[in-house]
């Protein structure tokens, strides 16, 4: 059992070098796939002001916030100055705030850092992880809800992800759904926080949980509205087969549903009318046939000010990402609102998703080269450095052995890293001008002129 002066602060973990393969993977392909949507990076400090970080994320949240006390000759007031980042949203906001003139008049950003909360460690539970997040400042046009939409959707398609469902909601929607069941204002959000458990403990559970909360007449009406939402689902289930787009049908159905029981409610229409706008514009892209309407999501409702996203996995409990708009946020700094909409996919989940379905190139996990130099004798150290030189400038990763060893030896080694090739330069090929390149996984060993050491090996990886 390791020592525990050499494991890592609790709820803090060591990554180990396959583990930051994963990760660079993850991060390199959905930054390739964010930059094809007109994204820049931003990165910001990991340490911020304690008041630009303190009665933002409410009081729960500020008591996760990992405050760091004032040093030097203030260090015994025990008073602090400064904290590490909790999110990446709030640094987004003071940087828009910050920089206002400098930036564009559409800001569209991406950002992928690591993150500080003082929680409580628990399995799949850090306190340090990784946000991944996508943000567009300066719109109200729910063309920028389409594209970040289409941007994720996208993300999750390139890394392999196919089963996935993209659901989106308004917060003017749920809010609309509370009133007209009659439910008081201040009793709104735990009531749609308990809607939000459809998916884990059914009608049945939800209407009961409701009835303690908001009284059996509102419990019943909102219950009511589900119920038919569900029916809907199940027809269209039924009807899949007629169905060219079950998606489609099945959104419009949901849609007319909620306009009928949200009527002229201002707010709840205005909802209502956006999400009809985010499906049209989404008709476009290739997240069109993943999109789901579901009036029962209301994640984050004291945060969001109208759309409200998130992306759920076939057989994952928990989501794989979550976003909406929230239009007041830059202006707790700016003192006045700016239009802000973003997504954030979590990191973390998607590279345990993807390590349990075996979804990373194989190559990627489990070997750190693509080839390996053996040393044939001291005599032969800088051959062996020369043609690691000249295989990398060629695109290769190259390991070289660091000793004169057996042979066996080093490809004992090399088998013990699951490096596919190794490569030697023996006196005889030196002689010849070539290279015997060994194939680890079937043990086939064939000699090629040392100009096309690096070709063959290209042509025996593929």
């Amino acid at each position: 059992m390791p020592s525990p002066k050499t494991q890592p602060a609790r709820g803090m973990r060591d990554f180990l070098p396959a583990d930051v393969r994963k990760r660079e993977y993850v991060i390199n392909v959905i930054k390739e796939v964010y930059e094809r949507y007109g994204f820049e990076p931003l990165e910001t400090p990991a340490v911020e002001n304690i008041e630009t970080l303190m009665g933002k994320y409410g009081e729960e949240g500020n008591q996760l916030i990992f405050k760091i006390l004032k040093r030097g000759e203030h260090e015994k007031t025990g008073e602090a100055d400064l904290a590490l980042r909790y999110d990446l949203t709030v640094p987004l906001a003071r940087v828009v705030a910050q920089y206002q003139n400098e930036l564009p008049k559409f800001f569209k950003r991406y950002q992928i850092q690591p993150v500080w909360r003082a929680d409580r460690p628990a399995r799949g539970r850090f306190r340090e992880f990784y946000q991944c997040d996508v943000d567009v400042l300066g719109s109200r046009s729910m063309v920028v809800e389409a594209e970040l939409i289409a941007a994720a959707g996208d993300a999750l398609i390139a890394l392999g992800f196919k089963d996935f469902t993209i659901r989106v909601n308004h917060r003017q929607v749920l809010i609309a759904l509370g009133d007209r069941a009659g439910i008081r204002r201040d009793h709104i959000e735990p009531a749609l926080t308990t809607i939000d458990k459809i998916d884990k403990i059914g009608v049945e559970g939800v209407e009961e949980e409701l009835r303690a909360r908001i009284g059996a007449a509102s419990a019943s009406t909102l219950i009511g509205f589900f119920r038919e939402l569900q029916s809907l689902s199940q027809a269209a289930e039924i009807a899949a087969d007629e169905l060219t787009d079950k998606a489609g049908a099945l959104n419009a159905a949901i849609l007319g549903r909620l306009v009928e029981f949200v009527g002229n409610h201002e707010g709840g229409a205005g909802g209502v009318d956006e999400l009809r706008t985010i499906l049209e514009l989404s008709e476009a892209t290739s997240a069109a046939r993943r999109i789901r309407l579901d009036p029962s999501l209301a994640r984050g409702l004291s945060y969001y000010t109208g759309s409200i996203i998130e992306i759920n996995v076939a057989d994952l409990a928990g989501s794989l990402g979550g976003g909406g708009r929230y239009d007041n946020l830059v202006g707790m700094f700016l003192g006045k609102d700016v239009p802000a909409c973003g997504f954030s996919l979590g990191l973390e989940r998607i590279i345990v998703v993807m390590t349990e379905r075996e979804m990373f190139p194989a190559a990627l996990v489990s070997s750190p080269a693509d080839v390996m130099i053996t040393i044939w004798n001291e005599e032969s150290v800088s051959e062996s450095i020369a043609l690691a030189n000249e295989l990398r400038s060629k695109g290769l990763r190259v390991d070289v052995y660091p000793e004169a060893d057996k042979l066996q030896k080093q490809f004992k080694y090399a088998a013990s890293r699951s490096i596919p090739f190794v490569a030697i330069v023996g006196e005889d090929e030196r002689l010849k001008g070539e290279v015997a390149i060994k194939d680890m996984r079937n043990g086939e060993q064939q000699n090629v002129a040392r100009a096309n050491a690096a070709n063959a090996v290209q042509i025996r990886s593929r």
